[in-house]
């Protein structure tokens, strides 16, 4: 794949984040069933079909300016907590983009980095917290390191998936320490976050867009 990420594809990985939340709502839903308000796969569903019809009627320009529709638009659509923390980190990554036409795998990760700095601000969330930092923190760490190691984007952004899905598994053990979840204490062992699971499922989607493009 080419090594400059363009608007097409950022909204290319718009369009398959909505395919994929769309496919595993209900089971997004069942996990948070578990451990919260059971709505978070029907409210993520609603917020990136909201962003599709967003994209589809602006037509944003640049890299930067997508993420900043995206964000603003989850933020406006979806309930509970998922719509402020998804809209803050795709909000934070796109101010950071600016108005470049063409992103470097080095800048994409600068952008990631700040939608997780984001995302540990609004939400007070650390890793081992049980929240969706559990999955994109490692994520973000995968790919600075992939862009050291010289890897191509579609290799470097497979990495990022792959530590997002570990750290989304490893939420099962966990007790939660923030959020609906950290109500039900102990409880809350033996489950994985909602909010990891999809925050894999969305750097997924960034994998599966590269592998292709």
């Amino acid at each position: 794949m080419s090594t400059a990420l363009d608007t097409a594809f950022f909204a290319a990985w718009i369009e398959e984040i909505a395919r994929v939340v769309a496919a595993e709502k209900e089971w997004l839903t069942g996990l948070d069933a578990a451990i919260g308000d059971a709505d978070h796969g029907a409210n993520l569903d609603r917020g990136f079909t909201a962003v599709a019809g967003a994209l589809a009627a602006k037509g944003p320009d640049t890299p930067g300016s997508l993420l900043m529709l995206v964000g603003n638009t989850l933020i406006r659509k979806v309930g509970g907590a998922s719509g402020p923390l998804y809209g803050t980190a795709f909000r934070e990554a796109g101010r950071t983009l600016g108005d470049t036409p063409e992103v470097s795998l080095a800048q994409l990760h600068t952008a990631l980095e700040a939608g997780l700095a984001g995302v540990r601000k609004l939400g007070a969330a650390a890793e081992g917290d049980k929240t969706m930092v559990d999955a994109l923190a490692p994520a973000v760490r995968a790919l600075e390191q992939a862009v050291r190691d010289g890897r191509d984007p579609a290799e470097a952004i497979g990495a990022a998936s792959e530590a997002a899905r570990t750290g989304a598994e490893a939420t099962i053990p966990m007790q939660a320490r923030k959020g609906r979840a950290s109500y039900l204490g102990p409880r809350s062992v033996g489950h994985e976050d909602p909010g990891a699971a999809s925050t894999a499922l969305v750097v997924s989607a960034l994998h599966t867009v590269a592998t292709s493009w």
